[in-house]
């Protein structure tokens, strides 16, 4: 037994030093998290979003514990909301980017399926009058 008690810092006390570690982290990730949903929130008011700023910066336990009563039922609809702005912003980006090119390269386009049969011509006109007309 003598190499057991001459550690300085037993298993358990690394373990409550790991928990404790771990627990500093989940907290300051939910207070980032409150914060970014205070000024995400378009319903409050730029005065309500000092308040609560405040609110959470000068008493963080009780002001995090009153912000997810209060609206933290609100958090992940505004969460999920943003995602899909963004969603749509980046798909609309994607298909501008990779939009159909000049009127000339939708006309050679146009022109080749006309060629291989797969639209007739009457559809390659009607669709020609629409590339021209944009």
């Amino acid at each position: 037994m003598p190499l057991a008690s001459s550690t300085n810092y037993p298993l358990l006390d690394a373990f409550w030093t790991i928990l404790e570690i771990f627990l500093w982290i989940v907290w300051i990730w939910v207070l980032i998290y409150v914060f970014i949903d205070i000024f995400r929130s378009r319903d409050l008011s730029g005065g309500a979003k000092a308040l609560w700023f405040i609110f959470v910066l000068v008493i963080p336990l009780i002001g995090v514990l009153a912000y997810l009563i209060v609206r933290g039922g609100k958090m992940h609809e505004r969460a999920v909301h943003q995602a899909q702005q963004q969603d749509q912003e980046f798909r609309r980006y994607v298909q501008d980017a990779a939009g159909s090119g000049t009127p000339a390269d939708q006309l050679a386009k146009l022109a080749d399926l006309r060629d291989r049969g797969v639209i007739t011509p009457d559809e390659f006109e009607r669709e020609k009058a629409k590339v021209l007309a944009a």
